[in-house]
């Protein structure tokens, strides 16, 4: 009896360990996934650039002026006399750009996708080295009356800076953006009054238009010194036109008398050139930038 109730607990015991082996285990956690976050280009951003400006100017051609004894321009021996003035029109809008900028731009859709945007900067320009060159033939002992002050007859020689307040639209390939960009355009620095150094201030308003490359590094770049969401690269060319809109056309210089000679005064006669069509401002830069970008990643 003993050994059959023993028999039976066995078997029991068993029984009990087999079923307990076919119940289903508990289920593992699943693994903790944490989503890659797509780059947008949307948000403000700031930096700074450097580039190199060319002369797109059309025309060249120099400007020759006779001029009368009335005007007071020459004289030989404290007696006024004729004259003539022999301006190249060289704009040498060509030289060393640099500057800064700040912009927002929005994405549609992050990843790639649409990407609009607008743009101001402003940028030194070391334009005009050699402004407002001329020569002068009268005859002999004549000389430009001591305070005359002869400025270029056909517009700007060069820039002192300028500056655009642009929009920009663009594809982004998640971090390479590609983007047109076109609007307002300014600038001023003018020529140099002759023998005195003096700035001749004209400020110029036009347009710009171009288009570049940017491309958006790692936000742990080490050149991410101001701890941004996003630090950029770009290159960038654009096409810079400032308007003269007939400011002081005509070559002209301001005598002793403080009065001022154009080509359409008494007593001067155009010989060649295009005096009367003063030239408007153009000239190409070709820029490379780094922006930080402030917002969403």
């Amino acid at each position: 009896m003993k050994t059959l109730i023993a028999s039976l607990a066995a078997f029991t015991a068993l029984t009990a360990a087999a079923s307990a082996a076919d119940l289903p285990r508990r289920a593992a956690p699943p693994p903790v996934f944490t989503p890659v976050p797509v780059f947008t280009w949307t948000g403000f951003y700031a930096g700074f650039n450097a580039g190199y400006g060319f002369d797109a100017s059309s025309s060249r051609g120099p400007t020759v002026v006779g001029v009368s004894p009335g005007n007071n321009l020459f004289a030989a021996g404290n007696v006024p006399t004729t004259g003539v003035l022999a301006f190249s029109n060289t704009n040498n809008n060509e030289g060393f750009v640099g500057g800064g900028q700040i912009g927002y731009n929005y994405q549609f859709t992050p990843g790639s996708g649409v990407v609009v945007g607008i743009e101001a900067d402003a940028q030194y320009a070391d334009f005009g080295r050699q402004r407002n060159r001329f020569s002068a033939a009268a005859p002999a002992g004549s000389a430009i009356i001591p305070g005359s002050l002869v400025y270029n007859p056909n517009g700007l020689s060069g820039l002192d800076y300028f500056g655009t307040v642009r929009g920009r639209l663009g594809y982004a390939f998640d971090r390479t953006l590609v983007y047109a960009t076109g609007g307002f355009a300014y600038g001023s620095g003018g020529g140099r009054q002759f023998g005195t150094g003096v700035s001749s201030d004209d400020f110029q308003t036009g347009y710009a238009v171009g288009g570049g490359v940017e491309y958006a590094l790692p936000t742990d770049s080490f050149l991410n010194f101001f701890r941004s969401s996003a630090v950029t690269l770009k290159v960038e060319g654009l096409y810079v036109n400032l308007e003269q809109n007939r400011r002081t056309a005509g070559a002209f210089a301001t005598n002793n008398l403080g009065q001022t000679i154009t080509t359409t005064s008494p007593g001067v006669t155009l010989v060649s050139g295009p005096a009367n069509n003063r030239r408007d401002t153009e000239f190409a830069v070709v820029r490379a930038g780094v922006n930080y970008k402030f917002g969403s990643y």
